[in-house]
């Protein structure tokens, strides 16, 4: 069996269109430009990288753009202000903190200090229990792209065996809440779980967001199931050089599974996209609007 090659690039170049329409019928009708302020901390090569991106998406998308770089050691009580001041901004509908932060700052006190309404990373306690609770809320971005990507192979979740390797905070935990909501049948898993290949053999769905690099083998996957691989590790490659992987051995995988995210080119895109997608939810829901229609 050759798996069914799920193209991250294109669905979510499809999705953007979608949020692009959405956005101009907003402004049309109601006058109203969704916004998007990122805050970059510091001078991290793949965070500068990422905020570059999300800035032309955004304005892609016909949404405000706002960018705040600061330095790697600004005062956190600094950043609080400009939190502060972005919460109170009408033109600023969402707020993203990239992150990691330097560790000479409270992550936790700065994620906590976002106006839940304007929280389209979807890590506040706020929308953290609210989706737990089965409750509309923010989500984080990496796990709805996953939703989004297994619902362009089954048309609905429902019922289905999935599995979670991983819990964090940002994937694992959230995307488990997700899977609920869509009525799946959730097993969460993690470092300490016993006989992991055991346990992938059982499921439908696969997602890996563990951080391993080809952790998940293809004689871990249940022939014909659908793996979603959230992992992005670079590993030696050669000629010095090196390359991207994910937390599934492709190669391997891809002759057992009936559909497969590809590293790069799968999860990835999807994430900016659906930050768009929060933006666009979140404007609406401070205005008083209609949920759009992405």
């Amino acid at each position: 069996m050759t798996a069914r090659i799920i193209d991250g690039k294109a669905l979510a170049a499809e999705l953007r269109n979608r949020v692009a329409a959405e956005a101009i019928r907003i402004k049309r009708d109601h006058e109203l430009t969704p916004g998007l302020a990122v805050v970059l901390v510091g001078n991290d090569p793949a965070s500068e990288l990422y905020v570059r991106s999300k800035h032309r998406q955004t304005q892609d998308a016909g949404m405000a753009s706002f960018e705040h770089k600061l330095p790697a050691d600004v005062a956190q009580d600094d950043l609080l202000a400009l939190i502060a001041q972005l919460n109170r901004d009408p033109a600023v509908h969402g707020i993203l903190v990239q992150l990691p932060l330097p560790k000479a700052l409270n992550t936790e006190v700065v994620i906590n200090a976002i106006d839940p309404a304007k929280d389209v990373d979807g890590l506040h306690p706020h929308n953290a229990g609210r989706l737990a609770a089965g409750f509309a809320a923010l989500s984080p971005c990496t796990p709805l792209g996953c939703i989004i990507l297994s619902k362009t192979v089954h048309a609905s979740l429902e019922g289905m065996n999935a599995l979670v390797i991983g819990r964090s905070n940002l994937v694992g935990r959230p995307l488990l809440q997700l899977l609920l909501n869509e009525n799946a049948t959730v097993t969460i898993a993690h470092s300490r779980s016993r006989d992991l290949p055991n346990l992938c053999r059982q499921a439908d769905l696969v997602y890996a967001a563990v951080g391993k690099p080809e952790m998940v083998r293809g004689d871990w996957i249940k022939p014909g199931a659908t793996v979603i691989d959230v992992g992005i590790n670079r590993i030696p490659a050669d000629g010095g050089k090196t390359r991207l992987v994910g937390d599934v051995a492709f190669k391997e995988a891809a002759e057992v599974a009936g559909a497969i995210t590809p590293v790069p080119g799968g999860v990835g895109p999807m994430t900016v996209v659906c930050l768009l997608v929060n933006t666009l939810r979140a404007a609406c829901a401070i205005a008083g609007l209609p949920r759009p229609a992405v």
